[in-house]
């Protein structure tokens, strides 16, 4: 999967305070949340990690390799995101894992409690016409961060691990955030996956069936809206709602998708991948793909060819 945006530096446990070399933990207790910052310093293998509540993960440095759910093990990296529900046991392989090069992960369990009331506040007071139930689900649990869940994470370590007075109220405020974007993630996920089978089930099924179906040419957001039957203004408020992005967000994001498969044939050059992907302007396409990547194209083709 894309890596996404990586988290701030989180700093490293003292030598002389190192509890053990695998996993060492520290903890930060809030009223509905619990921030544990794990560091492991050598190699290790089939490592179980299990919390009692739910528990959003995400890694801040070096990699581990994760066996989940019985299904296929995955690299985890910086830039990514996992959520696992309460008393589900991650195995956890360290093979890169050295003193000088630690792993370090962060785990926010939450409150059981928590998450069901925030769920159930959501489903009472903020549904659309499109009547879908604010929910988490585990189908898709790997996600790559994006700029506001990495903001977002950022500030709930800053919260937990600093000495604030209301710093239970300013975690109460972005862990309701932070569980809203992964669910708006999730549900992107989801309505984009069905609408290659289900086109017209629904009016969000039809709008990203008609960008898939168009992603190559220009795609005018007046014109999504009209498909929609919604004023521009309310189309791009319901679309944000839905999830989490902006139609051109989205659009830039699934175009950047099709030229990273574009750039890894030998055949295609930079500027051919630009049109073919929709873009304009090749230079708009270079900023882009940099901007969401973390190199240019032709670093990442040449990347690809490499490999």
């Amino acid at each position: 999967m894309p890596v996404g945006k990586h988290l701030q530096p989180v700093g490293l446990t003292h030598p002389k305070y190192l509890q053990t070399l695998v996993e060492n933990r520290r903890i930060f207790n809030l009223n509905n949340c619990e921030l544990n910052v794990f560091e492991t310093y050598q190699h290790a293998y089939h490592i179980p990690l299990t919390f009692n509540d739910f528990v959003i993960t995400s890694m801040v440095r070096g990699k581990k390799v994760m066996h989940l759910f019985d299904k296929p093990a995955f690299d985890y990296l910086p830039g990514e995101t996992v959520i696992v529900p309460a008393n589900e046991t991650m195995i956890i392989d360290f093979p890169e894992a050295e003193r000088h090069s630690p792993t370090q992960c962060i785990a926010l369990a939450v409150d059981a409690g928590y998450v069901k009331d925030t769920m159930q506040y959501l489903n009472n007071y903020y549904n659309s016409e499109e009547k879908h139930d604010w929910k988490l689900q585990f189908n898709q649990y790997h996600f790559a961060n994006d700029n506001e869940v990495t903001g977002i994470i950022n500030k709930l370590i800053r919260i937990c691990s600093g000495n604030e007075p209301g710093k239970n109220i300013f975690a109460d405020l972005n862990l309701k955030e932070l569980l809203i974007r992964l669910m708006q993630s999730q549900h992107l996920q989801q309505v984009s996956v069905e609408s290659d089978s289900s086109q017209n089930k629904s009016r969000l099924h039809y709008v990203l069936n008609y960008i898939h179906e168009h992603l190559t040419e220009k795609i005018a957001v007046d014109a999504l809206s009209r498909k929609a039957y919604l004023s521009r203004n309310v189309f791009f408020k319901w679309f944000r709602e839905q999830f989490g992005i902006t139609p051109l967000d989205y659009i830039n994001q699934e175009r950047i998708k099709l030229a990273k498969q574009l750039l890894a044939k030998p055949q295609y050059k930079v500027q051919t991948v630009s049109n073919m992907c929709g873009f304009s302007d090749v230079n708009y396409f270079i900023r882009l793909f940099k901007k969401m990547e973390g190199i240019t194209p032709k670093a990442y083709k040449d990347c690809m060819i490499a490999a």
